[in-house]
C-alpha cells in the first residue's frame, strides 16, 4: 500500500460501555466512498495501541449472525472473544469491517443460504452466484490500524488470506492465534468447508 494514498479518514470517536467492558468506538469513512464507514474498537488508550505486537482481530460485518443470532455460522462468537480478549489484555483492537457476506453483501448472502436448503455448501453457493469463495480484501484494515500507530499486530485468525492480505498491505503479523467459534449442529458443516475449502487453521 503505498503511503502517498489515504485510504480512510478517522471520523468520530466515543467511548461506551460493552458486555466485555469499557471500550472505545472509532470510526472510519473511506476516502473515496465517505458514505462507508468501517469501525475500530478499542480496550485502552486510543494513543497506546502504537507500537508492536498488539492484539487484533479484523472482523468482517455479519449481519445475520451478529444481530439476529443467526447459528448457521461462528461469526457472533467469534466476535465476542475477540472482544473479551482485547479487555482481559487491557490492550487491543477490534477492526470491524463492513463486509457482509465475505464481501458480496447481505442480498446476495442471503440468495446463497437458499442455495444452502438446496444442498450446496457455503462456498458452492457463492460460486453458483457468480462469485468467487471470498471476495474480502484486507487494505482498509491495514490503513485504519496503520492510522492508530500500529506497527505489528498478534492477529486472533484462522484464515491464513487474512494475515497474507495484511501484510501484502504494509502491516505485519508477528503471531496468529487461533480463534474458532463454538461448533454446533447447524454450523459444523459451515465450518468444516472453512478447513477444507478455504484453507482455516486451527
Amino acid at each position: 500500500m503505498s503511503p502517498e494514498i489515504q485510504l480512510v479518514l478517522r471520523y468520530a470517536q466515543a467511548a461506551m460501555p460493552t458486555h466485555a467492558g469499557r471500550l472505545t468506538v472509532v470510526v472510519y469513512q473511506e476516502t473515496a466512498h465517505p458514505e462507508k464507514e468501517h469501525v475500530a474498537i478499542i480496550c485502552g488508550a486510543v494513543d497506546a495501541l502504537a507500537g508492536e505486537d498488539v492484539l487484533a482481530r479484523v472482523h468482517s460485518e455479519c449481519w445475520t449472525g451478529e444481530t439476529l443470532h443467526s447459528l448457521k455460522c461462528d461469526c457472533r462468537d467469534q466476535l465476542d472473544q475477540a472482544l473479551d480478549a482485547i479487555v482481559e489484555a487491557g490492550r487491543g483492537v477490534v477492526v470491524y469491517l463492513r463486509q457482509e457476506g465475505r464481501g458480496i453483501g447481505l442480498g446476495n448472502k442471503i440468495r446463497a443460504y437458499a442455495l444452502q436448503e438446496q444442498g450446496a455448501d457455503t462456498v458452492e453457493a457463492n460460486e453458483q452466484l457468480g462469485f468467487a469463495p471470498d471476495l474480502r480484501s484486507y487494505e482498509l484494515a491495514a490503513a485504519i490500524l496503520n492510522d492508530l500507530g500500529v506497527r505489528s499486530v498478534s492477529l486472533m485468525t484462522n484464515n491464513p488470506d487474512k494475515v497474507s492480505g495484511l501484510e501484502q498491505a504494509g502491516l505485519r503479523v508477528t503471531d496468529r492465534r487461533s480463534h474458532w467459534g463454538k461448533k454446533q449442529e447447524h454450523n459444523q458443516d459451515y465450518l468444516e468447508v472453512k478447513r477444507t475449502k478455504l484453507g482455516h487453521k486451527a
